[in-house]
């Protein structure tokens, strides 16, 4: 009895906060804090009673920890209050906390410096970005090769072009969200564990179907990679460094475009780089170039393993402790790298806004596994639709709706030309071609043996008795009205071949592909096709796919210059009339293009145009990144993304549908979304000078 009256003294009077000098902190106020005579008197009577166990006040009935006194103060007095306590109330409490906190992380991240730990994680994420640019480019590489593996029709092709960006525009979304409920490097390495999965299975699958889930699902993994970088790198960077370095993140993306330019120059050409298993699977050329592309991918993953999540987004969730061991590490990697290790990490509390909507967590002894995981997953997604709800409150509609505009016509424009200038260029390379062909009228050939290639002829009104055509190809040839009578055709690979209004009689063809589709309006009489070649070929090396890789590559060279102008000019002139100069100047470099008559021309317009335009992306992401909290901030950003790549489907869709037909809409359509994207992004606010909220 005397222990647990002793024991229930002790009680009271540490949670009054008056035992060995430790006093409540969390600004409430209590009555009665000293202790009555009745109690004092009552531990007197009692203190060292006990003979029998030789208990003593102070001995270990212990004295508390901090942290022991504040959840007992908090389930007295806060704990209550809560309760009865509007929303509003505590959301006010809440916003003023995450004030104190972005001016306090601040002050924090000056102190951490600028070293070692930032530019190690630059280059971690630089490769997470690096394979953003490379997705982009893969399937336009692998198009010309692929099409002949898998028999592909044009509307497969469109839509294999396509497939990727609605991959990406799903995946910016769902995943940006996603990283502000369950921490960047968490869901930055889902991401980048669905893009390498999913893009290294696609260089082993045969079939079409197949191949366009694979790029479908590893889009839509590299998608969400996107906002989750920016938002990652920008919470370890301090006010004065951001823009610039941001800036400098982005020239990752020119680097992938370079290396998929480079590697697709000096892998696809190289058809015997592969192996075949019997009929079926073939491993050609263009595959290991799929393969060789993932590999940023993977680097970038394994390095991840070895960074920290963003205390700015720890502190968020309301963990101190793991946040602060974060910020102590940057700190000290830092201070190491400049050769000051004695310099002491001097911050000990770090603000932490109140938790309003707590994550909602079930006991293991609470229904079945997959009804606790439901409600985690259905409280998870609740949670992230909140937020893109959030972005569309009062406080962030205007600046989310100009932004949605500005990134829109940004994409429309530049992914429109950017699809538009290749299919331009191979337009007036087939027109060069075409105005050299060769035209045969009214030939006779008989009991002669074709044994060599046939390119970009007609032969019109000819006759061929008693010929043979053994190991030959066909490469653009067109017979018209033309008479085959007892001819053998053996062994023979076409490609835009046909015959049209021709007759052929006792003809036998075997082993070739010329299939019925070549022969129109034609009387076929007394002829047999024995053994006809299965699946597609890659019959021809195209010329032009050099040019093509070449295009690419200088196109992505281009924005070296724009990168470094950006990344200096950034946090000088400022993100808003980066923006629109950088567009407005775009739209400029777009009327020139009707000028743009031959090959040349449209590649030196076309690296004008992309070294213009970059520095409006690299102002872009800077401004998203800055304009939105924490806790919404990859969200916006994935939202936004996930727009532009609608507006780069759209810009492909449109422009390539006028390849041939005019120029004028294509040039109008970029640059007048160009100047109304500029001129609109001049109400946007600048962001410069304010600390990451």
């Amino acid at each position: 009895g005397g222990r647990e009256a002793n024991q229930v003294s002790d009680d009271y009077r540490y949670q009054d906060g008056n035992y060995e000098g430790y006093a409540p902190n969390d600004g409430y106020y209590r009555g009665g804090d000293e202790p009555t005579h009745e109690e004092d008197a009552q531990s007197d009577v009692t203190e060292g009673h006990d003979e029998d166990d030789e208990v003593y006040e102070g001995e270990y009935q212990g004295i508390p920890h901090p942290d022991d006194i504040k959840a007992k103060q908090k389930k007295r007095a806060p704990a209550m209050d809560d309760e009865y306590r509007d929303r509003a109330d505590l959301m006010a409490e809440r916003m003023e906390d995450e004030e104190q906190l972005a001016h306090q992380y601040e002050n924090i991240i000056e102190e951490c410096g600028h070293g070692r730990f930032q530019w190690t994680l630059f280059f971690v994420l630089g490769l997470a970005l690096m394979a953003d640019g490379v997705e982009l480019f893969v399937v336009g590489f692998v198009l010309p090769s692929a099409e002949k593996d898998m028999c592909l029709s044009s509307s497969n092709k469109g839509m294999l072009g396509l497939i990727v960006y609605l991959g990406m525009m799903v995946g910016a979304v769902m995943l940006g969200g996603l990283a502000d409920k369950l921490g960047r490097k968490k869901c930055l390495i889902i991401s980048l564990a669905i893009n390498a999965a999913f893009a290294f299975l696609s260089s082993f699958v045969q079939g079409y179907g197949f191949f366009l889930f694979c790029r479908l699902i590893s889009g839509l993994g590299i998608g969400g990679s996107l906002p989750i970088v920016f938002a990652y790198f920008s919470e370890f960077l301090s006010r004065e460094k951001r823009g610039e370095h941001l800036s400098w993140l982005c020239m990752f993306w020119m680097i992938g475009g370079i290396f998929a330019s480079a590697m697709a120059w000096s892998i696809i050409p190289h058809y015997g780089w592969g192996f075949s298993m019997g009929t079926k699977y073939h491993f050609h050329s263009w595959r290991v170039f799929v393969l060789v592309c993932s590999l940023p991918c993977i680097a970038s993953l394994v390095a991840l393993k070895f960074m920290p999540e963003s205390p700015r987004f720890l502190l968020e969730m309301g963990k101190h402790d793991e946040a602060w061991m974060i910020l102590k590490q940057v700190h000290d990697t830092n201070m190491r790298a400049k050769g000051e290790p004695e310099r002491v990490f001097t911050v000990s509390y770090i603000k932490t806004p109140k938790q309003v909507d707590e994550f909602i967590e079930i006991q293991s002894s609470t229904g079945t596994w997959y009804q606790r995981w439901l409600v985690r997953i259905t409280t998870t997604f609740k949670q992230v639709w909140d937020n893109v709800l959030y972005c569309l409150t009062a406080q962030y509609r205007m600046n989310t709706l100009i932004l949605a505009v500005v990134w829109f016509t940004m994409a429309l424009s530049y992914y429109g030309l950017i699809v538009w200038f290749p299919d331009m260029i191979r337009y007036l390379q087939e027109e060069a071609y075409e105005s050299r062909v060769k035209i045969f009228d009214e030939e006779e050939v008989s009991h002669f043996t074709f044994n060599f290639t046939l390119e970009n002829q007609i032969h019109r009104n000819g006759e061929y008795r008693n010929d043979k055509f053994i190991g030959m190809k066909f490469k653009e040839v067109r017979f018209e009205d033309s008479l085959f009578e007892e001819c053998y055709f053996e062994d023979v690979t076409s490609s835009e071949t046909f015959f049209e209004n021709c007759t052929i009689i006792s003809t036998v063809f075997y082993n070739t592909d010329l299939y019925e589709h070549k022969f129109i309006n034609c009387r076929l009489i007394n002829s047999t096709f024995m053994k006809e070649k299965e699946g597609c070929h890659l019959d021809f090396e195209e010329d032009n796919d050099f040019l093509i890789y070449l295009v690419s590559f200088l196109g992505s060279l281009s924005v070296l210059p724009g990168n470094i102008i950006s990344a200096l000019l950034m946090d000088k002139i400022g993100r808003i009339k980066m923006i629109g100069g950088s567009m407005l100047i775009s739209a400029v470099c777009c009327f020139f293009l009707f000028f743009g008559n031959s090959e040349s021309a449209m590649i030196g317009w076309q690296c004008l145009f992309c070294g213009a335009s970059i520095a409006a992306w690299n102002a872009l992401d800077v401004i998203t990144v800055e304009l939105y909290p924490t806790d919404k901030r990859a969200t916006a950003f994935g939202i936004l993304n996930g727009l532009c790549k609608f507006g780069a489907i759209l810009g492909n869709s449109i422009f390539a549908s006028f390849v041939g037909i005019t120029k004028v809409v294509p040039i109008l359509l970029a640059s007048s979304a160009l100047v109304g994207g500029g001129l609109l992004a001049l109400r946007l606010p600048e962001t410069r000078d304010q600390v990451l909220m």
